[in-house]
């Protein structure tokens, strides 16, 4: 479990990141077109898993505006920006803000946020995703984790992207 907080008030997940140099957990999430996709779709590739509550706020829509910009522009770079969002609103979202290089990923039917430890288990946002950022190596191996400690506050990108 991990304590994080939201505008103060501290609120828990179900579980820890996973851990740097550790494999990380394969997952399947929705896409917008409802088909699935999973970590080992992007075997080979470093990937930035985006994770937040909802991109119907503006933090987690700031996120994938950043990612889309910064780190897609990054050689062998995949960004999955991922939520409880349907993937309904994941393509309204992005058509409307013309994100076109990252991929969306919905765990409303996955496993995804207990396998990362990011599921909120306390507080008015209970079965959404906490904001965290994990870069997974081309091998699949854990090198980077942020648990953001304010919900409210924006991931450090320079940190992720520094990463690479």
């Amino acid at each position: 479990m991990t304590t994080v907080t939201l505008q103060g008030n501290e609120i828990e997940t179900v579980g820890t990141l996973p851990s740097v140099g550790t494999k990380a957990p394969d997952f399947e999430l929705v896409k917008v077109d409802l088909s699935t996709t999973s970590l080992s779709d992007y075997a080979g590739s470093r990937v930035i898993l985006n994770i937040f509550p909802s991109v119907d706020t503006g933090t987690c829509a700031m996120s994938v505006r950043t990612f889309n910009e910064k780190a897609t522009a990054m050689e062998n770079t995949k960004v999955v920006c991922v939520s409880a969002d349907l993937p309904f609103a994941h393509s309204r979202f992005c058509g409307a803000e013309g994100i076109d290089k990252v991929t969306t990923g919905s765990s409303f039917r996955s496993s995804f946020g207990d396998d990362y430890g990011v599921t909120f288990k306390t507080g008015p946002l209970t079965g959404l995703l906490s904001r965290a950022v994990v870069v997974v190596d081309t091998d699949g191996s854990v090198i980077y984790t942020q648990q953001v400690a304010e919900t409210a506050d924006e991931p450090d990108y320079d940190a992720a992207l520094a990463a690479l």
